[in-house]
């Protein structure tokens, strides 16, 4: 599961300007995930043939269990999800052999779809499936190539594995996008070995990427109070509090380490 430019889950918000009131206005959100799964598709409609059959709940349900923390992830992502509903950010998903894996989980997708006939929301940027591990895949570089007034200056991911596509997208887009500034939000990844997450964000840091958290990421973005979402984003923030503190006593202190 993820939201971002990653290959299993990961969460990617894409921004262009540091002022603070047009910065989120210019943001873009990318979900990758294999059990949580989604790739980035150019438009909003799904281009693989499988992603046109249902996979086994076996695929993702399979991951609850093997992921560690693996319902902290997909809170964290939900509250994200809602964040750039309100904000109104672009959605990029990525999902990792759908047939095999299985569809993105059941919590997300109804910030995914539309509510009456089920088609991707009007958010959702771009929907593809994908076997690379990362979410650089070629599609989402064609896409980039063909709009390059669309390549974000900022990037936040989300997802799993952390030391696998997560990673893998961070340095992709370090080696093709130079000039982006990429997040990875420390309480929205995880991997099956929880020993893996400190090692792949030690990792990450020494590369040039910002380790935050979802709620410093959320008003890092937003950056002024006086914008006209704030007291909607305050909402989330109260009504996901108790998640975001487990999620942070579970993931946070990984993300601290080394």
């Amino acid at each position: 599961m993820s939201v971002s430019l990653a290959a299993r889950p990961s969460l990617s918000l894409l921004y262009r300007s540091i002022t603070p009131k047009s910065l989120y206005r210019h943001s873009t959100i990318a979900v990758s995930t294999s059990a949580i799964s989604h790739n980035l598709p150019f438009s909003q409609t799904r281009r693989s043939s499988i992603m046109t059959h249902p996979a086994p709940q076996r695929g993702f349900e399979k991951f609850r269990t093997a992921i560690h923390e693996f319902d902290k992830v997909v809170s964290t992502t939900t509250k994200l999800l809602r964040f750039a509903h309100v904000l109104r950010i672009p959605i990029y998903i990525t999902t990792q052999t759908r047939a095999k894996l299985g569809e993105t989980v059941s919590e997300l997708q109804p910030f995914l779809t539309t509510e009456n006939d089920n088609k991707p929301h009007p958010l959702v940027a771009a929907d593809l499936d994908k076997t690379l591990f990362g979410m650089y895949t070629p599609s989402l570089a064609s896409l980039f190539s063909s709009s390059p007034s669309i390549i974000p200056t900022h990037i936040a991911l989300v997802g799993i594995e952390s030391h696998i596509c997560v990673t893998q997208t961070c340095l992709a887009l370090l080696k093709k996008h130079p000039e982006t500034k990429i997040y990875v939000i420390a309480d929205g990844v995880s991997s099956c070995n929880k020993e893996e997450i400190p090692v792949a964000l030690a990792r990450l840091r020494q590369e040039g990427v910002t380790v935050t958290t979802s709620e410093g990421w959320m008003y890092e973005c937003m950056g002024d109070a006086g914008i006209p979402e704030f007291r909607e984003v305050v909402r989330i923030v109260k009504e996901t509090g108790e998640g975001t503190r487990e999620a942070l006593r579970a993931l946070g202190p990984l993300g601290a380490k080394i």
